[in-house]
């Protein structure tokens, strides 16, 4: 488990930088070339970006494809925590982790516009979700507690081989405390 520290915060809180890592994450290692034409960039500046996510560790070269004339690019394996209260007190780093959480949130919603927009089968529309709880009264330790158990039963499915009709899925999960609204 790899932790985002203040220094790679700032690395990866970039719009397209986070799109380049949500591409590879989502769709597998990938080139500059690939992800130039994805996101409608230069090679040049798609290059650029990668070897910074690379050198805070977001990204590893996958050295068993390509030549070298062509470097693909994958997501090292294991996780990546943020604990945000970390960067409560530093304004220059609050300032790059509301533009991380900010841009992760709009990557999350442009996902589930994706699959909305998509044509599924009846068994996958019937076994996808699009939840929320609401009215859950719980203390920060229980909130933590929840987290921690569904991240338990998540990773325990993506130790399982895939098999032959499965599909990648996507599992989006957001958890934080809601003031009521004021009248």
């Amino acid at each position: 488990m790899r932790r985002i520290d203040a220094k790679s915060l700032r690395g990866l809180a970039h719009p397209l930088r986070m799109d380049i890592l949500d591409a590879i994450e989502v769709d597998g290692p990938a080139t500059s070339t690939t992800l130039a034409a994805r996101l409608g960039e230069s090679t040049g500046t798609i290059s650029w970006h990668l070897r910074l996510l690379a050198e805070h560790g977001y990204l590893e070269e996958d050295t068993a494809r390509g030549n070298k004339r062509e470097r693909w690019w994958r997501v090292p394996k294991g996780t990546t925590t943020l604990d945000p209260a970390e960067f409560s007190a530093d304004p220059e780093t609050k300032g790059a982790l509301r533009v991380y959480l900010s841009h992760l949130a709009e990557t999350y919603h442009r996902h589930v516009r994706k699959y909305l927009d998509e044509d599924w089968s009846a068994e996958w529309q019937t076994a996808a979700s699009l939840s929320a709880w609401r009215n859950l009264q719980l203390t920060p330790a229980q909130l933590q507690n929840l987290n921690d158990e569904l991240s338990d039963v998540i990773n325990r499915y993506r130790e399982l081989e895939p098999a032959p009709d499965a599909e990648r899925v996507l599992i989006q999960f957001q958890s934080f405390p809601q003031r009521p609204e004021k009248p």
